[in-house]
């Protein structure tokens, strides 16, 4: 393939996330859409990192930045869930106004 190719998917991504982040009301769709957008920078990179310098170095960081997006997740997801299990919110409109 060519780096057009995966800058296409990873533009592709991004938007698709941006329009998931701003359209939707449910923190979980929120926090899709926002994996989309950074799975798009990451692809970006990647593909920068392959054909413009193919070292090891560069998947080496994608590992890293993939790993760490991952934990970074699956913390935002159980905060979603101790809210929702607390406060019975799951919109973003009504966890604006959580307090204490």
């Amino acid at each position: 393939m060519i780096l057009e190719a995966f800058l296409l998917v990873a533009a592709a991504l991004f938007c698709i996330g941006l329009f998931g982040a701003l359209t939707q009301q449910s923190i979980v769709m929120l926090m899709m859409g926002l994996e989309l957008m950074i799975n798009g920078i990451i692809l970006a990179a990647a593909a920068f990192w392959y054909f413009l310098a193919p070292a090891a170095d560069g998947q080496v960081i994608v590992v890293a930045v993939v790993t760490a997006m991952a934990i970074e997740m699956a913390m935002g997801f159980a905060v979603v869930t101790a809210i929702y299990r607390a406060k019975r919110v799951d919109m973003t409109d009504s966890a604006t106004e959580l307090e204490g």
